[in-house]
């Protein structure tokens, strides 16, 4: 498991660029922490060193659930909206799964079990600031 501190917004977006050179290929991310931890900060970095959109266009998808970037070059899922895993079956994660594209998930892990067993895990802790520490640990 690999450990990493940043300092402000815009250390944890330049760390999410880097990332995203060493993800898996059309892998699937948890993006796990509170709320307010950095997880949609870090997801701008990882979409922008992905190429599919600038760190700018990228927000949370808290409301609409799903934001597509590049015309399929990655994903971007929140789930802290749905209550049962029933809700789940209706957003059709199985075809991003398998689209090839990264699927970056804030929230997943209130829904292990509907998730791919072979992910990402990144865990955020912020400080209530700027500062977080982010875990990243492959699961296969």
């Amino acid at each position: 498991m690999a450990t990493y501190r940043t300092r402000s917004e815009a250390e944890t977006i330049a760390l999410g660029q880097r990332l995203a050179r060493e993800l898996p290929v059309g892998g699937v991310v948890l993006l796990i922490g509170n709320l307010g931890a950095g997880k949609t900060t870090l997801a701008k970095g990882i979409v922008s060193g992905l190429g599919a959109a600038a760190a700018d266009e990228v927000s949370s998808p808290t409301f609409t659930l799903i934001h597509e970037y590049g015309e399929g070059r990655a994903y971007h899922v929140d789930l802290y909206r749905l209550d049962a895993p029933a809700e789940l079956a209706t957003l059709g994660l199985d075809e991003l799964f398998d689209s090839g594209a990264p699927v970056l998930i804030e929230w997943g892990e209130r829904f292990p079990a509907l998730l791919p067993e072979r992910r990402t895990e990144i865990r955020i802790r912020s400080d209530g600031a700027d500062e977080r520490e982010i875990q990243i640990e492959h699961l296969t």
